[in-house]
């Protein structure tokens, strides 16, 4: 189980450091453009780059089943944004894509912690 919760914290923190590091790149993936203001590379830097960052190094820093339980839960809630994507914005390979390694990583984070962190 902590080899798992480990995977799920770096995962967090090798697609956050694309997003933080390499805006553009991820712009550019998630078919996205900047615009004159640069508030488009700032905010994939911070809510899909540092914040993915973040979750995963508190997780490894606190090391418990409560800290891996948020992780899922904020995995979880990029899976509902996606699959609100794919209710209201139509669907895509690349969106099912991404929403289901969004769920594989949030329930799996759950099922693995949660009952632990009650």
């Amino acid at each position: 189980m902590d080899i798992i919760n480990i995977i799920f914290a770096l995962a967090s923190i090798g697609l956050g450091l694309f997003g933080w590091l390499a805006p553009r790149y991820t712009l550019e993936t998630l078919d996205l453009q900047a615009g004159p203001s640069g508030m488009g590379p700032s905010e994939i830097r911070a809510s899909a780059g540092a914040l993915f960052v973040g979750m995963g190094a508190g997780a490894l820093l606190l090391g418990g089943p409560v800290a891996y339980a948020m992780l899922g839960f904020c995995w979880l809630g990029a899976a509902l944004g996606r699959a609100t994507s794919l209710g209201l914005d139509g669907r895509t390979r690349k969106k099912w894509t991404f929403f289901g390694v969004e769920a594989l990583v949030g329930l799996g984070a759950l099922a693995l912690n949660l009952p632990l962190a009650m």
